[in-house]
């Protein structure tokens, strides 16, 4: 008979016990009796729920990199010292193209913009080539975009997970299926319409200066300045079903937020959303301001303008507070997905459905009906067949299971149909191992 040290025979009960005690919140929980401690979270088969799959629009990422890129090379050229000069900036066909006023700066330009085209990884994401003595010719690189687009679906799965957890549900699934795609599983969730139109939302803020200089003939007809673009007013605001012309570049995005919290406009009692910017954000915005005292500037929420309002007095404290016809919920909807921060690309739902709970409990009766069943004529068998130590054989198979369970509380495992029939299986190779024992 092995003879273990004592000590180790205490560490193996205490482990033993813990496991145990671990998994009694969940056995409390499947029996109907509230035992406080962590349990083991049931799967979308098992609880009911909702489930979306999100597809991401790809070709969004190429166009936010080449508008990303085009404001990064007015910048370090108009900041070069001396200021490099140049002319019209086209981007058309998915490329940067423009021309120096000054072909003897070429070489200097050159330099500086280098940094912007190899990147900050290990992957360069530009190609540039000067043409013609003095035109400087910035495309994209397949391997840049397809390591933007990686990126941008890593980022857009940890906003969902975060708006997720925001609505206060348990364990959610969140997994990426193939490049583009993302699969979301929400146990306990009976409305897949409030997670599709939570999920849905960009959530992209902007404040941009509007262009006073455009005509409101050329706005209707969709004609913009030069430098300008036109933006729809967002459904339910004032001036619903017309366009404004704001300018392209020089605002402020929402990404610097640091909070976003839903409350009422004291004047009128009217649902907002109040934000805060960061310290680097809050400093931009006081500028935008400060610069443009009089001057109207547009808040543009995924593409679409909530306000206009006119710039008062510079707005210094890092705080501003947006509205739009919001109802409470949708007001406190977008609160959260502010705070969460804005999706890196728009998410379309390709595919959603429901399971409802009278299902997943069924489910839970079929499978723990199947394992009890199982469970216990393998029992009955291991005890009939070998006596005194089968009875031993058997508690170790109990001990096994409930261990089992309790570790998968500890770590919020989520147990699904074919977890339970996993179960099942664990005790079939248990048993094995006793046979092989006790023969």
């Amino acid at each position: 008979m092995l003879d273990f040290p004592t000590w180790k025979r205490a560490w193996l009960w205490f482990l033993t016990l813990a496991a145990v005690a671990a998994a009694l919140p969940t056995l409390g929980s499947l029996g109907g009796v509230s035992i406080p401690g962590p349990q083991v979270n049931l799967g979308l088969d098992l609880a009911g729920g909702s489930q979306i799959l999100l597809e991401a629009n790809t070709k969004q990422v190429a166009r936010q990199r080449l508008e990303s890129m085009e404001e990064d090379v007015r910048r370090v050229l108009r900041q070069a010292s001396p200021a490099i000069r140049i002319g019209d900036l086209s981007t058309s066909n998915g490329r940067i193209s423009f021309l120096l006023d000054n072909p003897s700066q070429v070489d200097r330009a050159r330099e500086e913009l280098l940094p912007l085209v190899n990147g900050s990884g290990p992957v360069r994401e530009w190609n540039l080539e000067v043409v013609d003595g003095s035109r400087f010719v910035l495309t994209p690189t397949k391997n840049g975009l397809d390591q933007a687009i990686t990126n941008a679906m890593d980022t857009a799965t940890e906003v969902v997970r975060k708006r997720i957890d925001a609505l206060g549900t348990r364990e959610p699934t969140i997994i990426r299926e193939g490049d583009t795609r993302i699969s979301v599983q929400v146990p306990g969730l009976s409305d897949p319409e409030a997670l599709k139109s939570l999920l849905g939302q960009t959530a992209k803020l902007e404040f941009k200066l509007v262009d006073t200089t455009a005509l409101q003939s050329d706005v209707a007809q969709g004609i913009a300045p030069p430098g300008s673009e036109i933006v729809p007013y967002a459904p339910g605001t004032p001036l619903a079903g017309t366009s404004i012309a704001v300018k392209r570049l020089g605002g402020i995005r929402g990404d610097s937020l640091t909070n976003a919290q839903q409350s009422f406009d004291q004047r009128n009692n009217q649902a907002v959303v109040d934000i805060t910017f960061d310290q680097a954000g809050g400093k931009k915005f006081a500028d935008l301001t400060a610069q443009n005292t009089g001057k109207p500037f547009a808040i543009i929420l995924d593409g679409q303008v909530l306000s206009a309002p006119n710039i008062n007095e510079p707005i210094l404290g890092g705080k501003a507070q947006i509205s739009g016809s919001f109802t409470t919920e949708s007001a406190n909807q977008l609160a959260i997905s502010l705070r969460s921060g804005a999706l890196p690309v728009d998410l379309t739902v390709v595919q959603q459905g429901t399971v409802g709970p009278e299902l997943g409990a069924d489910s839970i009766r079929k499978g723990l009906l199947a394992m009890a069943v199982g469970s216990g004529l393998v029992l009955l068998l291991i005890g009939f067949t070998y006596g005194r130590l089968g009875v031993y054989a058997n508690i170790a198979l109990v001990l096994n299971v409930l261990m089992l369970l309790g570790v998968m509380a500890v770590f919020k495992t989520t147990l699904t149909l074919p977890g339970i029939a996993g179960f099942v299986l664990t005790i079939g190779a248990a048993v094995d191992a006793n046979v092989l024992i006790n023969e």
